[in-house]
């Protein structure tokens, strides 16, 4: 066993949860699961005791990245190489985890890794981004359409680069992310004052730092992404406090290291696709 990971849940179906731990557990490498359940009852259990996950129940509800923490914590003590974070809403086939596990051993200097990612109908989710900056998370919440016609949608989730390539990544989604555990232990775990969005922002930003953070395109895994904060003010609460919360610790007009790896990130892309066109 080579393989830990964590899912954390709150007020999730049995049937949805059964449908990721059976992703999980059908996978060709063996995984030592953790269901987080942040839920007032646990009657999650039942379904974690079936797939063979350890149950952790936190009724209190410490957030998203605090529980994610109770079982990377646990995980630690295994001293497995990855641990895989994991929304409850994911679905995958059998091979994505292996084959993410064997393309990491044999490029050791990736810390971080995302699938492709799509909605259940199909469609791409355009979840690779450069790092925020505050113009552009207030307009792509308030003023959609405006963001899409201005291009700065585009540039944000790199959709210019086709999503078909393997690429170096700023901010990848926390759906999805199989983590080296060296690097997830230099970097240390989730921010726990994030209750919940752009914790995985901060997350890939710090392991960004001391190896790269990379999007594979060639297996893909299916999230029932339900952008929660565009339908509930209690969610939106979340994302704001957040927002504040992310800008305040790396800067807010003034981040010059932003601006660096953003321009990077760009730049490799495009180096790829000009040899590609030679």
């Amino acid at each position: 066993m080579h393989i830990s990971c964590s899912i954390v849940c709150y007020h999730n179906s049995p049937a949805q949860i059964a449908h990721v731990l059976g992703s999980v557990t059908s996978s060709q490498v063996e995984v030592a699961v953790y269901l987080v359940d942040n839920s007032r009852d646990d009657s999650l259990s039942r379904t974690a005791e079936q797939f063979g996950a350890t149950y952790i129940h936190l009724p209190h509800n410490p957030g998203f990245g605090a529980a994610h923490n109770v079982a990377i914590r646990e995980a630690f003590k295994l001293d497995l190489r990855y641990h895989l974070v994991l929304n409850p809403d994911i679905a995958f086939s059998d091979n994505v985890i292996s084959t993410l596990f064997d393309y990491m051993e044999r490029h050791q200097e990736i810390g971080l890794i995302m699938p492709n990612v799509y909605y259940p109908d199909g469609q791409q989710q355009y979840l690779c981004k450069l790092l925020p900056n505050p113009v552009d998370l207030m307009i792509r919440r308030f003023f959609p359409a405006l963001y899409r016609i201005s291009g700065r949608l585009a540039r944000y989730e790199m959709r210019h680069s086709g999503y078909n390539k393997i690429m170096d990544v700023p901010a990848l989604s926390g759906c999805f992310m199989l983590i080296r555990s060296a690097t997830l232990r230099a970097a240390g775990s989730f921010d726990e004052r994030f209750f919940m969005y752009l914790e995985d922002v901060d997350l890939s930003r710090r392991i960004g730092r001391l190896s790269r953070t990379v999007y594979f395109p060639y297996v893909s895994v299916v999230h029932d992404y339900g952008k929660g904060s565009y339908k509930s003010m209690k969610l939106l609460f979340h994302h704001a406090r957040s927002a504040i919360l992310y800008f305040n610790k790396w800067g807010w007009f003034f981040d010059g290291e932003k601006e660096a790896i953003n321009r990077m990130a760009i730049q490799k892309i495009q180096a790829i696709d000009n040899a590609k066109n030679d």
